[in-house]
C-alpha cells in the first residue's frame, strides 16, 4: 500500500488524504452528520458539472477542436509574439468575464496547450496565463465567478452595478497579471521550447497528449517570430463538427438560458459521447472521468465545514475585523487571498462572508478581491486552478510546484493590492 501511494501524484495523494480526513472527522462526531449531509447536498450539483465538463473538454480536444482554434489564434498573431501575447491576454480575459473561470480553465487550457507547439514556445507560458487570467480576471461580472454572484446579492448590486464598482480593480489586477505574464514567461528568453537541428532550422518541441501538433502544423523561423501555421484539418470532420457544436451548445446555454451549469455540461458532454461512440468507441474509457477531483472537491468542503463547527467563522471575524476604511480593505483581502491559497476560495468566500459586518460593503468587495484575485499560489485554492491542473496532466504538460507557488505569490501581492488601492481610490 505504501509503494502504491508513493506512485501517486502529489495532488493524487493530498485528493486521498482529504477525503479520508473528512471522513474520519465525520465518522467520529467532529463535523456533525447533519452538516456534512447538507455540505454534500450543497456541492452535488458541483460535482455533476466537474465529471461532465471534463468528459465535454477530452473528448472535445481529441476531435480536435481545440487544434482547429489554436491555429486561428497563431495566424491572427501574423508572426509576432508581442501581438501573439496580447491576444492571448484578451481571448483569456474576456472569456473569464463574460462566461466564468471555471470555463476559461476547462475550455481554454486545451487551446492555450495546442496554440504552443505551433508558435514555438513552450507550454508553460500559454498554460500560466490560462490559470492567471482564469482567477485574476474574473472580478467584474457576476457570471465571472460564483463568489461574485453571492457578492452582489449581498451588496444588492445589478451586473451593471457590480461591474460599476468593480471595474477599475479589475483593470489594475489585469495589468499587474500582464506585467507579471511578460516578466516570469513571455519574455524571449523565458519562453524557449525552440531547438535548432543539425541543418540549422529551427523546430518547436510539440505539446505531448491528445491535441498535439502535427509536425506539418509547426514551423518556426530564427528570428524572434514565427510563421503562423496553415489551416488546421481535423482528421475527422463528423466527430469535430459534433463536438464544436456540443461546445457551442454548452456556452450558449450558460450564457442566454437560465440553465444550471450541470445540466448544461452534462447534456453537452451527452453529445460528445454519443458522437465517439458512433465514430471512435475506442476513446470511451473510465480514465476521462476526473476521479482526482471527484475525490478532493468532496474531501475539502468536508474538511473545511469541520474547521467551521469549530470555530473558524470566529476566527475569520476576528482576522477580517470590522474597518471599513482603506486599512480594513486591505486586512479583509489579504485573510481572503492567504486563506483560500491554504484552503480553497469559495469555502473561504462563504465563511468570510458572514464574518464581514453587514454595512461594511467596499470590505466585503476587498474580501471578494482577496479570495477572487488571491488564489493563484496553490493548486488547490481555487476550482479553476483544480481544473487547469487537470487539463495540464491530461496534455503531459508539468508546471513545476515551486515554480508555480514562487511566481503566483508575486502575482497575488501585486494584483490583490493594486486591486484594492483601485477600490479604495474609486470609493
Amino acid at each position: 500500500m505504501r509503494a502504491l501511494l508513493l506512485r501517486l501524484h502529489v495532488l493524487d495523494r493530498v485528493a486521498i488524504g482529504l477525503l479520508t480526513t473528512g471522513l474520519l472527522c465525520v465518522a467520529t462526531g467532529l463535523l456533525p452528520k447533519g452538516s456534512a449531509s447538507d455540505a454534500m447536498t450543497r456541492i452535488a450539483p458541483l460535482l455533476a458539472f466537474l465529471g461532465t465538463v471534463i468528459v465535454l473538454a477530452e473528448l472535445t480536444s481529441r476531435a480536435e477542436v481545440f487544434d482547429v482554434v489554436a491555429a486561428r489564434v497563431a495566424r491572427a498573431g501574423r508572426g509576432s509574439y508581442p501581438v501573439l501575447f496580447l491576444l492571448c491576454v484578451a481571448f483569456a480575459a474576456v472569456t473569464t468575464i463574460a462566461l466564468n473561470l471555471d470555463t476559461t480553465a476547462v475550455l481554454l487550457t486545451p487551446v492555450m496547450l495546442a496554440l504552443a507547439s505551433r508558435v514555438g514556445i513552450a507550454p508553460v507560458p500559454l498554460a500560466m496565463t490560462t490559470v492567471w487570467l482564469a482567477n485574476t480576471a474574473s472580478l467584474l461580472l457576476p457570471v465571472s465567478n460564483l463568489t461574485n454572484l453571492l457578492a452582489a446579492n449581498r451588496v444588492a448590486l445589478s451586473p451593471l452595478g457590480l461591474a460599476g464598482r468593480m471595474w477599475a480593480p479589475q483593470l489594475a489586477a489585469l495589468a499587474v497579471t500582464m506585467a507579471c505574464l511578460w516578466l516570469f514567461f513571455w519574455r524571449r528568453d523565458r519562453r524557449g521550447a525552440s531547438v535548432v537541428d543539425g541543418s540549422g532550422l529551427m523546430h518547436a518541441v510539440a505539446v505531448s497528449g491528445p491535441g498535439a501538433a502535427r509536425a506539418t502544423d509547426v514551423r518556426v523561423d530564427a528570428a524572434d517570430r514565427y510563421v503562423p501555421p496553415a489551416v488546421h484539418r481535423p482528421a475527422d470532420a463528423v466527430l469535430f463538427r459534433a463536438c464544436a457544436l456540443a461546445c457551442g451548445g454548452f456556452l450558449i446555454a450558460i450564457l442566454v438560458a437560465d440553465v444550471p451549469l450541470w445540466m448544461a455540461s452534462g447534456t453537452a458532454a451527452l453529445i460528445a459521447v454519443a458522437a465517439f461512440g458512433l465514430r471512435q468507441r475506442s476513446a470511451l474509457r473510465l480514465s476521462l472521468v476526473p476521479w482526482r477531483l471527484l475525490v478532493m472537491v468532496p474531501g475539502m468542503f468536508l474538511v473545511v465545514e469541520t474547521f467551521d463547527a469549530h470555530g473558524l467563522h470566529h476566527l475569520l471575524a476576528s482576522a477580517v475585523g470590522t474597518d471599513g476604511g482603506t486599512l480594513g480593505l486591505f486586512r479583509a483581502a489579504a485573510v481572503g487571498g492567504g486563506l483560500s491559497n491554504a484552503l480553497n476560495n469559495l469555502p473561504v468566500y462563504l465563511a468570510g462572508e458572514a464574518a464581514v459586518p453587514v454595512g461594511n460593503h467596499d470590505q466585503l468587495l476587498a474580501l471578494l478581491i482577496g479570495t477572487n484575485a488571491g488564489p493563484v499560489i496553490t493548486p488547490w485554492a481555487s476550482l479553476a486552478t483544480l481544473l487547469w491542473y487537470e487539463r495540464c496532466h491530461a496534455y503531459g504538460v508539468r508546471v513545476p510546484v515551486r515554480r508555480l507557488m514562487g511566481t503566483g505569490a508575486v502575482l497575488a501581492l501585486c494584483a490583490v493590492g493594486a486591486a484594492v488601492a483601485a477600490l479604495a481610490l474609486t470609493r
